[in-house]
């Protein structure tokens, strides 16, 4: 079921969610400042991919 779900959410919005939160990721990267952030944006893309069955964590 987690594959599924996982397929079903990559089709219906999150490879634009994904895609969304590497772009904010790449542009909060620009600054010193903001490379923490942009790290965390990274993680938070993985799981907007495939939500079901992962975990963000470290």
């Amino acid at each position: 079921m987690r594959t599924i779900g996982n397929i079903l959410w990559f089709i219906f919005g999150g490879l634009l969610g994904g895609l969304a939160w590497i772009f904010a990721g790449c542009i909060w990267c620009i600054t010193i400042v903001g490379i923490p952030f942009g790290k965390q944006f990274f993680k938070m893309a993985r799981l907007s991919f495939m939500p079901f069955g992962a975990s963000v964590i470290g």
